[in-house]
C-alpha cells in the first residue's frame, strides 16, 4: 500500500514538473474584457475601475497614527455617516470618495499647522461601504458589503440561493429567471438567468460593482387563468414561457366537450380587454405554431362554436372571477427550508 502511494506521489511530480498537468494558459488570468467562465472572479489583469482607484466611504473603518510620534495610534476609526474623520487635531476631514493616498495627503496637510513634516500611517481595517443589493425570490434578501470581488453566482449564494416552494406535490422554483434583472448605475445590464442557472453557462456569471442591484421576480406573478371546459379549472402558476397547449396541458387537458377549434385568450384588463381566437387542433394537428401566453392571460376552452365573442369574453369574466375567488383561499406554497 506504501509502495502504491509514494508510486502516485512520483507520478504527480513528473506530470508537474512537465508541465501537462494544469498548462499555464489554464490558470493564467483572463485579458481585459474577456469572458469570466468561473464561479468567481478570477485575477484579471486589468482591473475594473472601481478596484484601480478604490475610494473611501461612509462605514469604513480605518487604523490611523503618526509616524514617530508616541500615543498617536487611532484604531478602527470610523468614517462617520456625512462622510467625515478626525484624527488628532485634523478635524472633520472628508474622507468619502477619496483614496487611502489622497486622504493621508489631506489629513498631513492639516496636521502639518501643529506638526513639523508629519507623516501620518493609514490602514484600512474593514470596508463596508461598497455594498450591492439582492431582493426578490431569494431566501435572504437585503444590503450586502463587498469583502472581495464577486460574481452573480457568489452574490445570490450569500443571500442564501433563490428560493424554492412546494406546490401541488411538487418543488417549484419561486423565481421567474426570465423576469429578472441586474441594475447598474440606472441601466439594465445584459445578463441572460435562465443560460446561467438552467444551462450552466458561466459566461453571464459577470463581476458585480459597488451599488449594483439584482432582483429576481416571483414567478407568481406569472399567472395564467385557464378555465372553462378543461378537466381542472383554475390559475396556472410557475409556468415558463407558457403556451396554450401547455397551460391546457397542466390544467388535466380539454373535456369531452371542449370545442378545441375557437380557444379564446383574453389579454389586458376584463373593461377593455385584448382577445385571441387560437384554433388548438390545429395546433395539436401540427397545422399551426403554439400560441404564446404572456402573465394574466386568460385561457378559455368553450363547448359551443357558434356563440358571440363578446358573449365569450363575458363568460370568461364571469368564470375568471369566480376561479380567483376560489382558488385565492387555497393556493399555498409552501417555502421549502
Amino acid at each position: 500500500m506504501n509502495c502504491n502511494c509514494f508510486r502516485r506521489w512520483i507520478a504527480c511530480l513528473l506530470l508537474l514538473a512537465s508541465g501537462t498537468f494544469f498548462p499555464p494558459e489554464a490558470v493564467s488570468a483572463s485579458p481585459a474584457g474577456a469572458t469570466n467562465l468561473s464561479l468567481s472572479v478570477t485575477a484579471p489583469m486589468k482591473r475594473a475601475a472601481w478596484q484601480e482607484r478604490l475610494t473611501l466611504g461612509a462605514g469604513d473603518l480605518l487604523n490611523l497614527q503618526l509616524f514617530d510620534v508616541q500615543d498617536s495610534a487611532r484604531t478602527e476609526v470610523p468614517i462617520g455617516p456625512d462622510g467625515r474623520i478626525s484624527f488628532l487635531q485634523a478635524r472633520d476631514i472628508m474622507a468619502a470618495g477619496l483614496t487611502i493616498d489622497e486622504l493621508r495627503a489631506k489629513i498631513d496637510e492639516d496636521l502639518s499647522k501643529y506638526y513639523q513634516n508629519p507623516r501620518s500611517i493609514i490602514s484600512p481595517a474593514a470596508f463596508h461601504s461598497k455594498k450591492y443589493i439582492v431582493l426578490g425570490a431569494v431566501v435572504n434578501k437585503g444590503v450586502f458589503t463587498f469583502d472581495r470581488p464577486l460574481t452573480v453566482i457568489e452574490a445570490i449564494a450569500r443571500a442564501g440561493g433563490l428560493e424554492t416552494g412546494l406546490y401541488a406535490t411538487r418543488t417549484v422554483e419561486l423565481a421567474d429567471l426570465q423576469r429578472s434583472f441586474l441594475v447598474r448605475n440606472g441601466q439594465r445590464v445584459p445578463v441572460d438567468f435562465e443560460r446561467l442557472f438552467q444551462r450552466g453557462d458561466l459566461s453571464q456569471n459577470i463581476p458585480l460593482q459597488p451599488d449594483d442591484y439584482l432582483y429576481f421576480a416571483l414567478a407568481s406573478a406569472n399567472e395564467i387563468y385557464v378555465l372553462g371546459e378543461v378537466m381542472a379549472p383554475g390559475i396556472q402558476v410557475f409556468a415558463a414561457r407558457p403556451t396554450v397547449i401547455s397551460a391546457i396541458t397542466m390544467r388535466g387537458g380539454y373535456t369531452y366537450r371542449a370545442f378545441k377549434s375557437r380557444v379564446l385568450v383574453v389579454r389586458g384588463s376584463l373593461d377593455q380587454p385584448q382577445t385571441f381566437v387560437v384554433d388548438t387542433a390545429a395546433i395539436l394537428a401540427g397545422k399551426a405554431p403554439d400560441f404564446k401566453l404572456q402573465p394574466r392571460d386568460i385561457v378559455y376552452v368553450g363547448r359551443n362554436p357558434w356563440v358571440v365573442a363578446a358573449e365569450v369574453v363575458d363568460m370568461a369574466a364571469k368564470a375568471f372571477v369566480q376561479s380567483v375567488v376560489v382558488q385565492a383561499t387555497s393556493l399555498h406554497v409552501v417555502p421549502v427550508d
